[in-house]
């Protein structure tokens, strides 16, 4: 702020409500200002997951909900080892999916992270087990690139690239993909 701007407020400190309304309005000033500074194009916004010591991205528009494991669920007889089972939520059965178990990377131990990803599909209900869900992580549409890295999952049919940002690379997996695979229609043991 330069001297001038600084005198302003202070010939307000007697008048509260006046300061208040003069601070209000630089920081709109100022918050214009920062919304018309050009970008570098547009944003991606994925949900960050951690599974089988790697990190992913998922699309947020592949994604409906995260949810703690449910306390409990119902084994599904002569269904493949990777389901899990059937839980209620909120009224709804979801079947709950080892992703790992389905990748064959191993199975997925619950601990106190573990969380329960619940894929955005009109057709297909499923909640996918992963071993921990990291929040929203946003990147530039510049930052992305079609080449995956290796994982430690066996998910490479299921990557849709991934986004670098210096160091690390975050791969794109495409949740969509894993539901709609023939592997996964085949449920029955």
């Amino acid at each position: 702020m330069t001297g001038a701007a600084d005198s302003s407020l202070v010939s307000l400190r007697d008048r509260p409500f006046e300061l208040l309304a003069e601070m209000e309005r630089r920081g709109r000033a100022v918050s214009a200002q920062v919304g018309q500074e050009p970008t570098d194009g547009r944003e991606w916004v994925g949900v960050a997951l951690r599974m089988a010591g790697d990190l992913y991205l998922v699309a947020r528009e592949e994604t409906r909900e995260v949810l703690g494991v449910p306390a409990s669920t119902t084994r599904v007889p002569g269904a493949k080892p990777w389901i899990r089972g059937l839980a209620n939520v909120r009224g709804q059965l979801l079947p709950i999916i080892d992703l790992r178990h389905f990748l064959g990377s191993g199975v997925t131990p619950v601990t106190r992270n573990t969380r329960v990803l619940v894929v955005n599909h009109r057709e297909i209900p499923a909640g996918l087990l992963v071993d921990e869900v990291l929040g929203f992580r946003r990147f530039a549409e510049g930052e992305f690139g079609a080449e995956a890295p290796p994982t430690v999952a066996r998910c490479d049919r299921y990557l849709a690239g991934a986004f670098r940002r210096g160091a690390e690379q975050w791969p794109v997996l495409s949740v969509r993909a894993v539901v709609e695979s023939p592997a996964f229609a085949e449920a029955a043991a």
